[in-house]
């Protein structure tokens, strides 16, 4: 709904030459009977509603201009404020009536209908609000879409389309009527007129790449693969250039076990400045998943990932790191981690994987270290207090190992399995410290809560 603003000179020219033909007021002039007077008393009453409506006082605002309508009830502007009092002061029912004789002592103003129109469509009155709508598309185009709108609402989708394909035949395509139109389109069904409707676009603007895009993606939907591959092709004949496509054109490449090709998309893609960085590592996640299954492919997974730019580097170093945890090629893997925390330093993820693989290396002090920082940051995360546990035992500190681990326990939430490592851990600081009571306790402990511990 568009806002209609307009300046006061315009209300108070309203008010102060309606159609009763006011003679002109001399202020210095002793009035010589009633007509002075009145309107005085008028205008002070005008006044004194658009004050009271400015500080929000609109029942007092009402209140005023139902005292000008007893003076001088022709004047379509009194109608016009007490209706938008009213709505203010949610007493719908004289709000919808003050607007309606608004209108009908004006019927050609585009305020009045607006304001009608807006009343309407708040109470989701879509029958009388397309009546009000029908009389407003003379005054600008953009009411013929407000109407669209409407008959989706109602579900007069044929009625819809028509404004919708009439628009675009006049102004060209949008994007808030295509929303509309796919819309429509999916409460229906028709998925095959949505397809002509796209076809005809590429057929009709051969040279817009949104076009061919969008008809790539509804023939995707549509299980119509070899279309949708069809018209990428296409798509990259009439613009060699295009990046967007090459987010269709790698998957289509990778079923049809064009490796060549499917990697030349990838690395396209990944380097683009136009391709969101969502989009990025989407494609990147499907590369590392095609390379786990064609490993001698790794080396240009490893070049597709330093052509990433510096605002998506972290994830996609992330992703290479997963790779190689996947081949567990830890070592790669950890330096990839590290890396990406360099790059991510508040990602608790990478900072868990880094700890983790510290732990499986055998690299005790740096594990210490990296956990006892990283519970300044994450003070109730019990997997630290776990590593910090672990490495402080293999450096032969049980004494901090156990006051660790005794700390870390508590904040535990239904997780048995990392309850039992936390014992298990426990029962081994005591055993360092040749308790064996204690040590047997908490392993009798571990096994009872997990028994596969």
């Amino acid at each position: 709904m568009k806002q209609k603003i307009y300046i006061l000179f315009f209300l108070f020219g309203m008010v102060l030459l309606p159609q009763m033909n006011y003679a002109q007021v001399d202020f210095n002039k002793t009035p010589d009977d009633d007509l002075g007077n009145n309107e005085d008393a008028f205008q002070e009453l005008f006044y004194e509603a658009l004050k009271q409506k400015g500080i929000e006082n609109y029942d007092r605002a009402a209140e005023a201009l139902q005292k000008c309508i007893d003076m001088d009830n022709s004047v379509p502007v009194l109608y016009f404020e007490l209706g938008k009092s009213y709505i203010k002061l949610k007493n719908f029912g004289e709000a919808e009536d003050a607007l309606k004789k608004a209108v009908d002592k004006d019927p050609d103003n585009e305020w009045f209908l607006d304001e009608l129109y807006g009343y309407y469509a708040s109470q989701n009155d879509y029958d009388l609000a397309i009546k009000t709508v029908k009389q407003l598309v003379r005054f600008h185009p953009d009411y013929k879409e407000d109407l669209a709108s409407l008959y989706m609402q109602t579900k007069k989708y044929d009625n819809a389309l028509e404004i919708l394909d009439a628009l675009d035949a006049e102004f060209g395509v949008s994007v808030s009527r295509d929303v509309m139109r796919n819309r429509i389109y999916q409460a229906t069904g028709r998925k095959e007129d949505q397809i002509e409707n796209l076809e005809s676009r590429v057929e009709n603007n051969p040279e817009k790449e949104s076009n061919y895009l969008a008809l790539i993606f509804r023939y995707s939907e549509n299980n119509e693969k070899e279309k949708a591959f069809e018209t990428a092709k296409d798509l990259l004949k009439v613009n060699p250039n295009s990046q967007l496509v090459h987010l269709a054109l790698y998957k289509f490449y990778l079923d049809d076990n064009d490796a060549e090709k499917a990697i030349e998309s990838m690395k396209l893609v990944v380097k683009s400045t136009k391709i969101k960085p969502e989009a990025k590592l989407k494609v990147l996640r499907d590369f590392v998943s095609f390379v786990k299954e064609n490993p001698e492919y790794e080396s240009d997974l490893v070049e597709a990932t330093a052509l990433v730019s510096d605002a998506d580097t972290s994830k996609s170093v992330e992703e290479l790191g997963q790779y190689y945890l996947a081949k567990n090629d830890k070592v790669k893997a950890l330096e990839h981690f590290e890396e990406a925390l360099k790059l991510e330093p508040n990602n608790f993820k990478i900072l868990q994987n880094v700890m983790l693989l510290y732990i499986d290396l055998e690299k005790f002090e740096q594990a210490k270290t990296k956990s006892s920082e990283a519970l300044e940051s994450y003070p109730s995360q019990p997997v630290i207090y776990l590593i910090n546990g672990v490495a402080l035992n293999a450096l032969n500190q049980p004494k901090d190992a156990i006051e660790a681990l005794e700390t870390g326990v508590d904040y535990i939430v239904e997780d048995s399995k990392m309850e039992a490592d936390f014992y298990k851990q426990l029962s081994k600081a005591y055993t360092l410290l040749n308790n064996t009571t204690k040590a047997k306790a908490f392993s009798d402990k571990a096994k009872q809560i997990h028994p596969q511990n």
